[in-house]
């Protein structure tokens, strides 16, 4: 019952946004709709020969909503030809074959690929009592017909299983690469944080200590304390952002820009690693130079495992009065993204970006190679 409670209660997967999936459909219902007139023109077999491409392309235009709404093309389409296998059977007459309807397998699919539980549970009756009833209509067609159109049938149901569960374990992990960036950026910012706060007890202490025989020292105690303050408090204001995960703090200490040209200088193996500093890159906020440092890091790491007949990475951190910007490249071949979309890493980078205010583009060059362009403002918002 607990395993039947869960299937029922899976939530409706989001569809993908974006134009591509939709000019895709529009191209499918030209070609069904041409597939299917052609068949009305050169086939002598059909049967029913009007009433089979009156069905087939009256049924395709579902095809445009079966991510948004699988359910409801799935009663459209089955009941639709619930609705004919009745009248067929009333009729005495065979089921319609038309080769071009095969793209009716897709409804199913999408309903196990895109729907929430309790749609299957509602939508798998009409798909089974459609294919029961088409093979009632259809029985002389023999056992070996059967068999195979049922085969066809379950696997279309399958196969929209098995890309769902495919593609849930793809964004689980993807989620579990941006936690872990926010955990990472916590821990970063753990140890400048407690540090504001011991320097503003320190000179808190010292102000009250020296109060009675320096008058001007609780001043330039409390010009500390602001200073240290405003530090901590915009470093708090960062945590507060990033920190989603109750895993311990680490008290390694960070890394930082002043750490690239020690990166560089560790890459033995591949071409060599060029970093250009421009501008004050010197005392960066905490949360900025340790992520200009895992930028570049995860870039360099990337571009020395995948870059083809590279000679160079160039790395240029460039600094003006209220962001940093990162850049590095190589000269390798030209390559396109991957088919399957970015990795972990590059997600790692891109979540870190964006969880300081900033933002980070990954892609091919403009001539060779890949470059990684990343910027992030010195101000923490909120």
């Amino acid at each position: 019952m607990s395993s039947l409670r869960s299937l029922l209660d899976e939530p409706r997967v989001p569809a993908p946004a974006g134009d591509g999936a939709r000019r895709r459909d529009w191209v499918l219902i030209a070609v069904v709709v041409v597939s299917a007139t052609l068949e009305l023109g050169l086939r002598d077999d059909l049967r029913l020969p009007w009433l089979a491409w009156l069905v087939t392309v009256g049924l395709v235009p579902t095809v445009r909503w079966r991510r948004t709404h699988p359910l409801r093309v799935v009663q459209i389409a089955f009941g639709a030809a619930i609705v004919v296998d009745l009248g067929l059977l009333v009729a005495d007459r065979s089921t319609l074959e038309m080769v071009s309807a095969v793209y009716l397998l897709l409804l199913p699919y999408s309903l196990f690929r895109w729907a929430s539980g309790r749609e299957v549970a509602v939508g798998l009756p009409v798909i089974l009592g459609a294919a029961g009833l088409g093979l009632v209509v259809d029985w002389e067609a023999g056992l070996d017909d059967t068999i195979g159109g049922m085969t066809v049938l379950i696997t279309a149901m399958a196969l929209g299983v098995a890309v769902r569960s495919q593609n849930g374990a793809r964004e689980r992990r993807l989620e579990q690469a941006k936690a872990d960036e926010r955990v990472e950026i916590a821990r970063e910012l753990h140890d400048t944080v407690a540090h504001h706060v011991s320097a503003i007890a320190i000179q808190a202490q010292a102000g009250r200590a020296l109060a009675a025989t320096a008058p001007a020292a609780p001043l330039e105690a409390l010009a500390v304390i602001e200073q240290e303050a405003s530090r901590a408090l915009a470093e708090m204001r960062a945590m507060v952002r990033v920190l989603r995960n109750p895993t311990p703090a680490d008290y390694a200490p960070q890394h930082g820009v002043s750490d690239l040209e020690r990166l560089a200088a560790a890459s033995s193996s591949g071409p060599p690693v060029r970093v250009t500093l421009s501008g004050d890159v010197e005392g960066l906020p905490a949360a900025v130079d340790a992520a200009v440092y895992r930028i570049v890091q995860e870039s360099v790491t990337n571009a020395l495992r995948h870059a083809t007949n590279a000679t160079a990475v160039d790395v240029r951190v460039d600094r003006d009065r209220s962001r940093v910007r990162v850049t590095v490249c190589d000269d390798g071949e030209p390559t396109t993204p991957p088919a399957a979309g970015r990795g972990f890493g590059i997600t790692g980078m891109v979540e870190r970006a964006e969880l300081l205010g900033g933002e980070c583009r990954v892609g091919p060059g403009a001539e060779r190679g890949w470059t990684v362009e990343a910027t992030l403002p010195l101000a923490v918002t909120r």
